[in-house]
């Protein structure tokens, strides 16, 4: 039995280490070019060889991302691109564009080289026909079925892996194909500037009554008629598995690092409980729970078990968010846990606090102490450093949140 990769998205620097403290087995990053997400700060290739010289002291892998769909004048660019991701030793590439496929066959010829969503690869031949030119892994769109996985694993070559999105926001259009926001806003999606118009609420304007609106109803729910639910299958890693996926990929390059390292420690902490008793999969309540103390939306299956028939919410584009982050442990030495504040919170409040690959801790921290050592009522300054007496020993990163009331 092959172990399930856990894969973690990274926009930046911060984004990067939660997921790798927090069980990613590989992590996916971008670059300044080539790469869907433009909105984070992503990397620099002096801070890319940095990055992967770190994932690779901890057995983590990285793959940089190369899937937009360039035009004529970046074609020049990619030599130096792909240069640069050789030189600093990633260990794949993920692209969409068959033209950039052969490029990097050309530029890297011993390069992994991962085949993107964009693709929309939803079928056995062209999943087999990329494995032919080169392709050591397709991520499949994310409108296929379970048993549709199946059937491709089924039909393609053992050596060929498989990643499927398990878990993030979810677009409107196919695997992410869209032209709202280029149309609307000017901001092609296909290139990483996507304005997400598909989670705006829409009305109607009659053509003889300028500027009065009438909202937009698909049924009796509400306006926001493009607004996707979030996809989650943590309880379902076993029916993953059983389909032949063999990466479980986590979308957010654009989220937190509290976002990463929550979701990536419920995922890891999942497959460890897979792999426990593969026949009989239960998943334990609290790693359920985990991926509800994130801003989330609405959480639905996808298209997993067939054509979805609750994937829409039409109530509003926002997000669901039940729990504050209120401090990150910088470390702890003789009894006290050293934290710089992220919230405001109070002296007596309870919290709970989240370390790499642990259960959380609920605790009421009755005394805290300001960086003089001078007891205080409240942590209320932005990246203010206080600390806590605890018998307990958390490590760096360690998240302490607690419950928006």
């Amino acid at each position: 039995m092959s172990q399930l990769e856990v894969l973690s998205p990274a926009g930046d620097a911060e984004r990067f280490k939660a997921a790798i403290d927090y069980g990613a087995d590989a992590v996916y990053l971008g670059r300044k070019q080539f790469g869907m997400r433009s909105s984070p700060m992503n990397f620099d290739f002096q801070e890319l060889i940095q990055a992967v010289k770190a994932a690779h002291s901890r057995g983590v892998k990285v793959y940089l991302t190369c899937n937009t769909l360039p035009r004529n004048n970046e074609i020049p660019a990619f030599e130096q691109f792909v240069k640069e991701a050789v030189d600093a030793e990633v260990d794949a590439l993920i692209v969409a564009d068959i033209g950039l496929l052969s490029l990097i066959k050309k530029f890297a010829p011993d390069m992994e080289i991962h085949i993107s969503t964009q693709t929309g690869i939803v079928n056995y031949v062209t999943a087999q026909e990329l494995y032919n030119m080169g392709a050591k892994r397709i991520v499949l769109a994310r409108e296929l079925t379970l048993d549709e996985i199946a059937e491709i694993r089924a039909r393609t070559s053992p050596d060929l892996d498989i990643e499927a999105f398990v878990h993030g926001a979810m677009c409107v259009s196919f695997s992410g194909r869209c032209l709202l926001s280029q149309y609307l806003v000017n901001r092609d999606a296909n290139r990483g500037e996507c304005a997400q118009p598909c989670r705006w609420g829409y009305h109607l304007m009659e053509e003889k009554r300028p500027g009065e609106y009438f909202p937009v109803f698909e049924d009796e729910k509400g306006t926001y008629i493009l607004n996707a639910k979030d996809l989650c299958m943590i309880d379902h890693i076993d029916k993953l598995a059983d389909a032949g996926v063999t990466s479980l990929k986590i979308e957010g390059r654009a989220k937190s690092a509290y976002y990463v390292a929550v979701v990536t420690n419920a995922y890891n902490m999942a497959v460890e409980e897979y792999y426990k008793n593969p026949d009989s999969f239960s998943l334990p309540d609290w790693i359920h729970d985990e991926v509800y103390k994130v801003s989330h939306r609405k959480y639905s299956h996808g298209f997993f078990f067939g054509n979805p028939q609750e994937s829409q919410f039409y109530e509003n584009g926002g997000y669901i968010r039940n729990y504050d982050v209120v401090a990150v442990v910088e470390g702890c030495e003789n009894g006290t846990v050293y934290c710089t504040q992220r919230n405001k919170f109070l002296a007596g409040d309870d919290v709970e606090i989240l370390s790499p690959g642990k259960k959380p801790v609920n605790m009421r921290i009755e005394k805290m102490f300001d960086e003089n050592g001078d007891e205080i009522e409240t942590a209320n300054h932005a990246m203010m450093k206080f600390s806590f007496k605890s018998d307990m020993v958390f490590p760096e990163g360690t998240f302490i949140r607690h419950e928006i009331k």
